[in-house]
């Protein structure tokens, strides 16, 4: 007589967030369907059920791990565009962001740039990793022009890369200096809004 299936239907969530774990203590090169297996205390057979391959495992992995900073942007009241908190300084309220991103759990912030730079590697990540770039685009874009917010994007990711690879701290004012940069001037003073 066969067995009756246990239904879990949380089951494929618990994979992803094994798999996380399991990439924040052993790095991609640590990450296999039996580690996340282990890790998520689930048959390996699980793992390969919803995941036919490691990079499908990884598409999932770094889509949620996405989420930190993207999460900080949308909800961010200085992003909001048009309306009551539109005058607020954009530089000063994303380098306040960045801080209070890279200055959180450490390894969080590793977890999410080890994940978004495999894709350097790993082509079927390049996606997501584009999905992330496009998304907090978007947001930035409320508050200036695409192309603006598509360099500011790539000046954040510059200067939490430095502080990560350097072991260095965050200079939230240096941060908002160099944002302000980029910003267009304000017609009144001719300077970008929260230049010094």
């Amino acid at each position: 007589m066969a067995r009756a299936r246990r239904h879990d239907p949380e089951r494929r969530q618990r994979i992803v967030d094994a798999a996380l774990r399991v990439v924040g203590a052993r790095g991609i090169a640590g990450l296999s369907h039996r580690t996340v297996a282990a890790e998520a205390d689930v048959p390996l057979g699980s793992t390969t059920y919803h995941f036919a391959s490691l990079d499908e495992l990884l598409v999932a992995a770094l889509r949620q791990a996405n989420e930190g900073f993207g999460r900080q942007l949308r909800e961010s009241r200085a992003l909001a565009g048009p309306g009551t908190d539109s005058d607020t300084d954009l530089a000063a309220a994303l380098a306040r962001l960045m801080g209070e991103w890279i200055g959180g759990a450490r390894t969080g912030v590793e977890l999410e740039y080890e994940l978004y730079l495999a894709a350097l590697r790993r082509p079927a990540l390049r996606p997501v990793a584009a999905e992330w770039t496009d998304a907090v685009t978007e947001a930035l874009s409320r508050r200036t022009d695409p192309t603006t917010a598509r360099a500011l994007v790539a000046l954040m990711d510059g200067i939490c890369l430095q502080v990560l690879l350097t072991d260095g701290t965050y200079d939230e004012e240096y941060a908002r200096v160099m944002l302000a940069r980029l910003l267009p001037t304000t017609p009144e003073t001719g300077a970008a809004p929260g230049a010094t």
